[in-house]
């Protein structure tokens, strides 16, 4: 795609396991490697990344010729998202057909600058939005995002089953709040469960990426607009994400160039 090397979507199964604060973290990680990157924002019904990127409400892109739009820029990454184009008040109250439609439209007209990794936040579920979006975008591998909870995991499978029906390889797993330490006493309890990333891995073959940890510092931080990459780029967090953007690099590599369209159904 003109301006993308290589595109990386990151999902999950389900909602509220901390997606898009692991996409923003690991899209700044792979920024802080040394590599150009860029941020799609799929989520059109709950855009999110505005927020997390400190992009303040009613800031809009620029056009850049006739039927494109630069993409913002905020801590050393492009970004495109419907929050700047739209107010970010108002529900999308469209059907399936007309998000897929507003996604293709984001990511083919948004004027990307010759970018190593395109992160694309993908909306939470399997259904037929998601399907549609693997099918027309030319996806070099995907990360799945979940938690340790038996139900998140659930529905982490059928989120990398989705990748495999339409030929993505599926780069890792990325197990979020994974442990929980009380700020208080320094008691650590892993409160939605223990092993299920590593299960699910083994299961399906792939890497576990990394395990991040159940922290009011990572919340705070993207609610604030600095995420922990950027926040506290010594931390412990920021660490583990870039060692998750190294194995993303080497996942993109060993599948070699980006794999043209999907045509599902062949």
């Amino acid at each position: 795609m003109e301006g993308v090397k290589h595109i990386v979507a990151v999902a999950s199964g389900k909602g509220g396991v901390g997606k898009s604060t692991v996409t923003v973290n690991l899209a700044l990680a792979m920024a802080a490697e040394g590599y150009r990157v860029g941020l799609l924002d799929a989520d059109i019904y709950g855009p999110s990344q505005a927020r997390m990127l400190g992009i303040g409400e009613g800031v809009r892109p620029q056009q850049a010729g006739e039927n494109r739009f630069r993409p913002l820029e905020a801590h050393g990454i492009q970004a495109m998202s419907m929050a700047f184009l739209v107010d970010i008040n108002e529900p999308m109250v469209w059907r399936g057909p007309m998000v897929a439609g507003a996604f293709q439209q984001l990511l083919t007209q948004t004027a990307w600058d010759d970018l190593d990794y395109l992160f694309i936040d993908m909306p939470p579920g399997t259904g037929d939005i998601q399907l549609t979006l693997s099918q027309k975008v030319p996806v070099a591998g995907a990360v799945i995002v979940t938690t340790p909870q038996d139900i998140a995991l659930l529905d982490a499978r059928k989120g990398i089953e989705m990748f495999r029906k339409v030929k993505v390889p599926v780069l890792g797993v990325v197990e979020n709040m994974s442990l929980h330490t009380c700020s208080q006493c320094g008691h650590s309890e892993p409160i939605f469960g223990q092993g299920g990333g590593e299960r699910l891995t083994a299961q399906y073959e792939t890497r576990l990426l990394g395990q991040l940890p159940l922290a009011l510092s990572i919340r705070e931080q993207v609610d604030g607009g600095r995420p922990s990459v950027v926040a506290e780029p010594d931390g412990e967090v920021a660490a583990s994400f870039r060692a998750m953007a190294r194995q993303v690099v080497e996942g993109v590599a060993a599948q070699g160039e980006a794999g043209p369209s999907i045509s599902f159904g062949d």
